[in-house]
């Protein structure tokens, strides 16, 4: 049994929930509403590959489901700086809650037990939690690197980034997800360029993403560089965050950059020494003041 039609809508549709969702819930903060979208793209795409119709489902309910959890059960939190509670050392956060946000009763909150805080080691770690916990909410929502944060974005050497660069999967480019479409030229190139239609635009159906290549005056060339543009400049920068080839390609300049300027700091760390030892040899050369001989000693 295959990925029926009426699947493929309900998938859709639990894709349009969540993108609702997020547009409600992440009201007003680019970054984080970015980096979810940006997820929500990336498990679209994969989910394309599912091919057991169970497993499907199980994908569309689970969207679903975070739809949910994400239109009632999250609110957005800004923490409003206050001198009177700074200096008590308390917080003062405004909360943003929608018409769909549930709230719930204090009554059902089990309130734990009371416990003795006489062990300094006790008092101490749980102070190092509190300012962990806060540190964390204030810094996430107003960093610009939170928004396009993937494992590939860690702090990495440039061998291992080359490793990674390997190990990558790269997209796959069927045929059957590309909608294609000729247009006649525009701009430099002579009369014949406005006369035949050798400008190629491709849509990746599954993502959404279209493209366009007029680089040469040959139709199959163009088709054959649009579907390289596709799949080196787009797709592969989408599943590969850091590690496409364009990545890769500016992590190595980069890298050469940092590695001439390495050698000429060394070499001119390298010369100055050579100075440094030249003039303290040509000081030890210098003959020194002379002293004066027994016969030049006048004794009273």
């Amino acid at each position: 049994m295959s990925i029926t039609p009426a699947m493929n809508a309900a998938a859709r549709s639990a894709y349009r929930s969540l993108y609702r969702a997020s547009s409600s819930t992440f009201a007003g903060d680019e970054h984080v509403l970015k980096a979810f979208r940006m997820k929500m793209r990336f498990d679209a795409i994969a989910a394309r590959a599912i091919v057991d119709p169970e497993t499907y489902e199980q994908q569309t309910q689970f969207g679903r489901e975070v739809a949910e959890v994400l239109k009632k059960n999250i609110v957005q939190g800004v923490r409003v700086s206050n001198a009177q509670n700074e200096a008590e050392g308390m917080d003062t956060f405004q909360l943003r809650l929608t018409k769909h946000t549930e709230l719930g009763s204090n009554e059902t909150i089990k309130s734990p037990p009371p416990t003795e805080r006489s062990n300094r080691s006790a008092r101490r770690r749980e102070k190092s939690l509190q300012e962990h916990h806060t540190s964390v909410t204030d810094v996430a929502p107003h960093n610009d690197s939170f928004a396009s944060f993937s494992p590939s974005h860690l702090p990495m050497n440039f061998s291992r980034l080359k490793k990674a660069h390997k190990q990558r999967v790269l997209p796959e480019l069927k045929e059957e997800d590309l909608e294609e479409s000729f247009v006649r030229g525009s701009g430099p190139g002579g009369q014949s360029i406005n006369k035949t239609e050798n400008n190629v635009q491709l849509l990746h159906t599954p993502s959404g993403i279209r493209v366009t290549c007029q680089e040469t005056r040959s139709l199959t060339l163009n088709r054959r560089l649009a579907r390289r543009n596709l799949l080196e400049k787009v797709l592969d920068r989408i599943l590969n965050p850091g590690l496409s080839k364009d990545d890769f390609q500016r992590a190595k300049q980069r890298e050469r950059e940092r590695r001439r300027r390495k050698k000429a700091k060394k070499k001119a760390l390298e010369k100055a020494t050579e100075e440094n030892e030249e003039e303290l040899e040509e000081d030890l050369e210098e003959p020194g003041p002379e002293l004066g001989t027994r016969d030049n000693v006048k004794i009273q």
